[in-house]
């Protein structure tokens, strides 16, 4: 077998295919623009559903349901349950999605693969979070929230652009391809 210094040939080709096959699996800086613009509207709402929640707001926009139905979904016992106002922790998981998602190059799934992995799993526990939340307004509560809805379209829309983008099977690659980290 033809040797290049301490490396095969096959290997060399390999690491060289392999590569090739990552400059192209990760998001491109529009993309990511876009899935951080969803997220910002995501964190707006959420700002706004806290507001509410903490009495800055007397009064929640809603359009579809009315304000009543809101502020039975924005304060039932179940939104009350957590130390926190439940919208203040999904406005958090926003700004977070947002970080990691502008965080690293252009070829994060490569360098830092981590990351990648960070930001799909925040994109996907907000999105099984509106899932979630969603079937609590309808089968729980019996109210609906327009805003709420809204969140809810934003996190899954994120979490299936995750899902389905080459950016995430290629992080999960390398992480086991490099020994759990990515290329320096």
């Amino acid at each position: 077998m033809v040797r290049f210094g301490h490396r095969s040939f096959r290997a060399t080709l390999e690491r060289h295919i392999f590569k090739l096959a990552m400059a192209s699996s990760c998001f491109s800086w529009r993309e990511r623009a876009l899935l951080a613009a969803l997220a910002f509207l995501g964190l707006a709402v959420s700002l706004y559903l806290a507001a509410n929640q903490v009495g800055m707001i007397t009064s929640p926009w809603d359009p579809v349901f009315g304000p009543m139905s809101s502020l039975r979904v924005l304060h039932s016992s179940l939104s009350r349950a957590l130390p926190v106002p439940d919208a203040l922790l999904g406005a958090f998981a926003y700004a977070l999605e947002i970080v990691l998602d502008l965080a690293g190059g252009a070829e994060r799934s490569r360098t830092h693969p981590r990351l990648v992995l960070a930001f799909a799993a925040v994109a996907f526990a907000l999105g099984a979070t509106g899932v979630g939340l969603v079937l609590v307004q309808a089968l729980v509560v019996r109210a609906g929230c327009s805003l709420c809805l809204v969140s809810a379209v934003v996190s899954v829309t994120i979490a299936i652009a995750v899902a389905v983008s080459r950016e995430l099977p290629a992080a999960v690659r390398t992480v086991f391809r490099t020994g759990h980290h990515g290329e320096a």
